[in-house]
């Protein structure tokens, strides 16, 4: 069987060659670069099977990657690796397509249960919807992030088209909030609890344009996603 391929961006090199040593001791490959300058091109010839992102860098910080690498790949798993502790750094790390976050400093023992949950998560996915599906009178693309009415197309962000995806999955029926959250972050801790009532309403207010679509809130469960 061959090597799981993880791109690694930290520009601690001390550091990045601990966290190196340790992943390729758990027979990863692991390809590291201390800054942003070659991340895109080496992701093309890599074509890894999860990125590892410190965001702040040389050249490109991990935010700006992370939507680089988003329109290459709309499904790596990626990962951010920040001190920053404010919850609005976070948030932009999720919207620009990230999947997952480790503050620093970090335990070894941690990101890689990390890296497994999101590399499991990412093989579970692929039996999801990705060809256009029709939503009332929208045209939902998932492959491309895309929510088109008429002729005006909206750009969903990663998070968005993941939450949209999940719901279509389950439409008509209920999908409960801790499997969402499962699938976009990988845990159902409070902060996430949050962050999707965020995405909820995002949502609802993109569809509001067809009110034969609803997302109906089943108290102390999750979510109905019916479309008439």
């Amino acid at each position: 069987m061959s090597k799981l391929k993880i791109l690694y961006i930290e520009d601690e090199q001390s550091l990045g060659r601990i966290v190196k040593e340790s992943l390729e001791s758990r027979d990863f490959e692991v390809t590291m670069l201390t800054d942003g300058k070659d991340v895109i091109t080496t992701f093309e010839k890599l074509q890894p099977d999860i990125c590892i992102l410190d965001v702040m860098l040389p050249v490109k910080d991990g935010f700006t990657l992370a939507g680089e690498l988003r329109q290459l790949n709309t499904s790596v798993p990626i990962i951010f690796l920040t001190a920053k502790t404010q919850t609005d750094d976070v948030v932009k790390g999720f919207e620009t397509g990230g999947n997952d976050y480790i503050r620093k400093p970090f335990s070894l023992e941690e990101l890689i249960v990390r890296i497994k949950n999101l590399l499991q998560f990412s093989t579970q996915k692929h039996g999801t919807v990705q060809s256009p599906v029709p939503l009332g009178k929208f045209i939902y693309s998932p492959s491309h992030y895309e929510l088109k009415l008429n002729d005006t197309v909206r750009k969903l962000s990663h998070r968005e088209a993941s939450l949209l995806s999940a719901l279509i999955e389950y439409r008509n029926a209920t999908i409960t909030r801790k499997e969402i959250m499962l699938r976009l972050w990988g845990d159902d801790s409070v902060f996430n609890s949050r962050n999707l009532d965020v995405y909820i309403t995002k949502l609802r207010d993109y569809l509001k344009a067809d009110p034969a679509i609803e997302i109906i809130t089943i108290k102390g469960i999750g979510y109905r996603f019916m479309v008439g």
